[in-house]
């Protein structure tokens, strides 16, 4: 019997486990390790955040992605240089094998209450017992696609999640949904594999972040640097998530759903340029398929209708943390812990409302704010999940080692 389970191998996993591992608890982990990063992310992809907020995290400040560049001679910077996909995949790796090497790789199947505790069944056919369980399963099950183009065949819809090789849309045309970050990433990486490609988008442009490099101390004052962009707001998000939980649900819906919208890294915004071509303030009314191609009814701003045609329509729509997509939860299981907006209400520690289930990642975002929605979130959520998991299992902690293990100056 394991005293904790933690289901998931992203980086918020793997930073929780690593710290549980450190504290001596006996803990169980199960996942691909980097599923969605290595096989569910467009090949050959920048990573939106910047180097200092790309990692996975272990107690004593050890194993982060600037060590691993460094000792292999990988070009790094803390802001100024994009961090490829493949880079921060092997870096994970690395990660995973050295601080949670454990490591499980199976998935699990279903989860329900057994006693004070849990029963997990996994893919093989095993049985586990644990006490405690961390969800941290990341964006896996929570995509979404627009309702009109739910009827269409999958052969000519899919969502980014679907994709990593884009080669096989090579000579084809593609339209994708979206402005934010995930829709310019695969427009521009499906262009580059010898797509012709459009974006769709309600927006009325494209936003790209400012340009990195050298700033004036007046302006890091006014737009301090955070984990998940410049700016007061961001930083705050960063520094004081658990002050979101305090907000009316109204207001928590608002900001989830408005602040840190869609915008680009502006190393991108060249390549976008050059090969993707945009239909902006569109917002789509029906789509049928016409041998063999789809056809996007389209009504612009302006009131204007047209019609698309197309080969492939790839929703980068985003993703929405709704409990009833976790169906490894039993049902008494996802009846029991307490929603708003169908989002799990969390405890301070991330614990639901049923005692011993914690929900961690873009699950927490009701409840702790946009910075689940970021890697950088795990250097907040790691020591704090794990500091009440290490307690509860008899665990020797002090209450400092609940603190993120840095902060970063607000002048950054």
């Amino acid at each position: 019997m394991a005293s904790v389970a933690v289901i998931g191998a992203g980086p918020y996993g793997l930073s929780i486990a690593a710290y549980l591992h450190d504290y001596g608890v006996n803990t169980r982990v199960f996942g691909v390790p980097l599923d969605t990063w290595r096989d569910h992310m467009p090949e050959g992809m920048l990573l939106k955040s910047d180097g200092f907020a790309s990692n996975v995290y272990a107690p004593k400040a050890v194993g982060t992605l600037a060590d691993y560049c460094h000792e292999r001679g990988i070009p790094y910077h803390d802001t100024d240089i994009p961090v490829p996909l493949k880079v921060f995949s092997d870096y994970a790796d690395d990660f995973q094998r050295r601080f949670v090497p454990g490591l499980e790789e199976v998935l699990v199947t279903r989860l329900e209450r057994s006693g004070k505790g849990f029963r997990l069944e996994l893919a093989d056919g095993r049985e586990v017992q644990a006490d405690r369980v961390v969800c941290a399963v990341g964006i896996t099950h929570f995509s979404v696609t627009p309702k009109e183009l739910a009827h269409l065949p999958k052969s000519r819809v899919s969502h980014a999640y679907d994709h990593h090789g884009l080669s096989r849309f090579a000579g084809k045309h593609v339209t994708v949904l979206g402005a934010g970050a995930s829709a310019v990433d695969v427009a521009v990486l499906l262009s580059e594999a010898g797509a012709t490609v459009s974006v769709v988008a309600r927006a009325p442009e494209v936003k790209f972040g400012g340009k990195p490099g050298a700033r004036l101390l007046w302006d890091r004052l006014r737009h301090p640097s955070s984990g998940v962009g410049p700016g007061l707001r961001n930083w705050l998000c960063e520094a004081m998530p658990s002050l979101f939980r305090f907000l009316p649900g109204n207001a928590r819906l608002n900001l989830i759903r408005t602040h840190l919208g869609p915008k680009s890294p502006f190393h991108m915004k060249a390549r976008f340029d050059a090969g993707v071509t945009t239909e902006l303030g569109q917002t789509i009314t029906g789509a049928a398929e016409v041998d063999g191609k789809v056809e996007l009814s389209l009504r612009g701003s302006d009131g204007r209708t047209q019609t698309l045609t197309t080969d492939h329509v790839l929703a980068a729509t985003g993703y929405y943390p709704d409990l009833a997509r976790l169906e490894f939860l039993s049902d008494d299981l996802r009846r029991s812990v307490r929603s708003h907006a169908r989002m799990p209400v969390l405890s301070r520690w991330f614990e639901s409302s049923v005692p011993g289930l914690y929900f961690v990642g873009p699950a927490a975002v009701n409840t702790f704010g946009p910075l689940m929605r970021f890697m950088v979130g795990a250097e907040y959520v790691a020591p704090r999940v794990t500091y009440r998991l290490a307690q509860q299992s008899g665990a020797q902690v002090s209450v400092r080692q609940a603190r993120p293990r840095r902060r970063r100056w607000l002048v950054r």
